[in-house]
């Protein structure tokens, strides 16, 4: 191998390397009480809201970005609505299972996770609805009908081996099954345990 096959090879692994760690963030949730929550927040699921059950609130801390989750059950289906700090609707998202996303998709979605990890065991996919600010009310219908529509994505919780040991990462992918953001998620806080 030549001296310039050499360089080339060297700055394309460090190019990639480098864009690959560039789009992983770290993710944090935790359970609060409800009065913890943000009051307009609180408010909107109490007018919005019906019929769901076993309603539990969290607060997500995702690098410097703060936001509240709120999930429940409805229908037999597993929801979570979050916010941002001043309880201003971000996305919905329902708990689903990869029969439920289009073949093609979830053949991409897969490709994706065996060419980036040796290992890997996908725990939970989530259906995601990002509202838009505008039109809450759509949004909500949309998610509460479980509507297949080009602007959702798919939110994928994954156990991964890239290295040497497992890691939990959450992976967002477009409803086209191409993928565009990974987050690694970290171990649940234990701050509120006593000894």
């Amino acid at each position: 191998m030549n001296f310039k096959s050499l360089l080339f090879l060297m700055l394309f692994v460090f190019l990639s390397t480098g864009t690959t760690f560039a789009q992983i963030k770290s993710e944090r949730e935790h359970r609060i009480k409800k009065s913890q929550f943000p009051e307009n927040a609180r408010l909107f699921l109490h007018q919005k809201l019906v019929n769901a059950k076993r309603v539990r609130f969290y607060k997500e801390i995702d690098g410097n970005k703060v936001s509240y989750e709120a999930k429940f059950k409805k229908d037999r289906l597993r929801y979570s609505i979050e916010f941002n700090t001043e309880g201003i609707l971000e996305d919905i998202e329902i708990e689903i299972q990869p029969v439920d996303i289009p073949n093609d998709t979830y053949t991409k979605i897969t490709k994706y996770l065996e060419n980036n990890f040796k290992k890997f065991r996908v725990k939970k996919i989530q259906q995601q609805y990002i509202s838009d600010g505008e039109d809450i009310d759509q949004t909500l219908k949309e998610a509460f009908q479980n509507l297949m529509l080009p602007s959702i994505k798919y939110e994928l919780v994954v156990n991964g081996k890239k290295e040497k040991e497992f890691e939990q990462f959450e992976i967002l992918f477009n409803a086209d099954g191409k993928f565009e953001l990974i987050k690694k998620a970290l171990p649940p806080n234990y701050d509120h345990v006593l000894y």
